[in-house]
């Protein structure tokens, strides 16, 4: 279906000849690149006259799959599909030497909320210590660029999962006072149709009869589409010169009742809402600026870009070191650990 119709808004056109001209003959890196976000910015990339692009990724049937498509759509495209972990430094020091990517789109990421409270070590693992090795290794390395995929849930937030974006956010801040290499945050809401996602789950309880599961009436969310949110990924690797956390403008929040309200109309069905309650860590609304943090244009009005703000760097690195210890899903001890870290975390 056309997830558009879904946003009460004109879908977002950015400048495509200033991505071409930035990807021309880079090498780029896409971690979490059979994803929903990052097997897109790999459609998108093919496009635009790369070196090469290789994709990284632990997720072998998606990897297969992307790699079937992409043959078929694109047989002359240079692109490596590479098996591995965000975990695994030395798995991520081999794939740096044998490709030498300039521009790194760091999109793996554990996302879904109730799954990481319940998992937060997973979560750390992942969002934290993951995006510190790709980090790591692209400081190391000297790669021009690297752009995170972050989350509007990284914004004072109440789950597990925002918290542990926002300590990525940090850590790429932190690097790009010491480093060549620009580290630039890309931070956005929720994306129509992406794997897991509410649209997805709405349609497949509908088509079962119902009931469609609405956490709770007053809940409202931003979305992009899939092919949005990446354009304006790449869009903000041309414009990021370090050190930035660039915001896109997603319009109005949507209402989710609405939101299955209109699904349900979309396919002729009778299936009733039913209102299963706020999940743990689930807020009724997202928050676009965490404390201290302003918004300033850019040369794309679709892009906003967000003041520096004063965070004790010294800190981090132990806080993050001991995370990094942390071997059981203590939770009470991990949530103490993170809200020392990220003191804006309301959980």
């Amino acid at each position: 279906m056309d997830y558009n119709k879904l946003l009460n808004r004109k879908p977002i056109i950015t400048d495509l000849n200033l991505i071409k001209d930035f990807i021309k003959g880079k090498r780029i890196l896409v971690t979490g690149g059979a994803g929903s976000i990052g097997s897109e910015i790999v459609r998108q990339l093919v496009n635009f006259n790369a070196s090469s692009v290789t994709v990284f990724d632990n997720a072998e049937a998606s990897m297969f799959h992307l790699e079937q498509e992409i043959s078929r759509s694109n047989p002359k495209s240079h692109i490596k599909y590479v098996i591995g972990d965000v975990r695994d430094k030395y798995r991520l020091e081999e794939v740096f030497e044998s490709f030498k990517p300039n521009v790194v789109f760091h999109a793996a990421a554990y996302k879904h909320v109730p799954m990481m409270e319940a998992n937060p070590i997973e979560a750390i693992k992942t969002n934290v210590l993951g995006t510190k090795n790709v980090a790591d290794i692209s400081f190391m390395n000297e790669v021009d660029k690297f752009v995170m995929v972050s989350t509007d849930k990284a914004v004072n937030p109440t789950n597990i999962m925002g918290a542990t974006k926002r300590i990525a956010e940090l850590y790429t801040q932190f690097l790009e006072t010491k480093s060549a290499t620009n580290f630039i945050v890309t931070r956005f809401g929720n994306v129509l149709g992406s794997e897991g996602s509410v649209v997805p789950t709405f349609i497949k309880q509908i088509k079962r009869g119902g009931p469609v599961s609405v956490t709770h009436k007053e809940v409202i969310r931003y979305f992009m589409t899939i092919p949005e949110a990446c354009q304006l990924v790449l869009q903000a690797s041309v414009l990021g010169k370090g050190g930035e956390v660039f915001l896109f403008d997603m319009g109005e929040p949507v209402s989710i009742e609405h939101l299955a309200i209109n699904l349900i109309k979309h396919f002729k069905s009778d299936a009733k809402i039913e209102h299963i309650g706020l999940r743990p860590g689930e807020k009724l609304y997202e928050e676009l600026l965490c404390d201290g943090e302003n918004m300033v244009k850019t040369k794309d009005k679709n892009i906003m870009k967000l003041n520096h703000i004063n965070y004790d760097f010294k800190t981090l690195i132990p806080k993050i070191e001991k995370l990094s210890k942390i071997r059981s899903n203590d939770f009470y001890k991990i949530l103490l650990l993170m809200k020392s870290i990220v003191p804006a975390f309301k959980r």
